[in-house]
């Protein structure tokens, strides 16, 4: 048994998976869920849930809605050997609309 940390996406599950995927080692796309009739807050055929890896790590990327977001409290520990390392993800995380936060540990 292995615990599985769960994010939560508000429709863009599948692109964070696969941003994910193609840039930390270890990582893979794995199994996705559909509804297979309408629910509360989804039509038949709606990706609900995606199952991805990163640094052999399991997540799931939920299509939740727009009532939860991320902020601080949600962080990876990203394991780096180099300066390049750092400075590689630290631009390739806040490209693109990533914002820079002072860190509190």
């Amino acid at each position: 048994m292995q615990l599985t940390t769960c994010l939560w996406f508000d429709g863009n599950a599948r692109e964070a998976a696969e941003f994910y995927v193609a840039h930390f080692p270890n990582s893979s796309l794995n199994e996705h869920w559909t509804t297979p009739a309408d629910t509360p807050g989804n039509d038949a055929g709606d990706e609900v849930t995606v199952d991805f890896t990163i640094f052999g790590q399991p997540f799931v990327g939920r299509n939740g809605g727009p009532m939860f977001h991320f902020n601080e409290a949600i962080s990876f520990r990203i394991p780096c050997a180099t300066q390049h390392d750092i400075d590689y993800y630290w631009e390739l995380l806040t490209s693109n609309g990533g914002a820079e936060s002072r860190c509190g540990w």
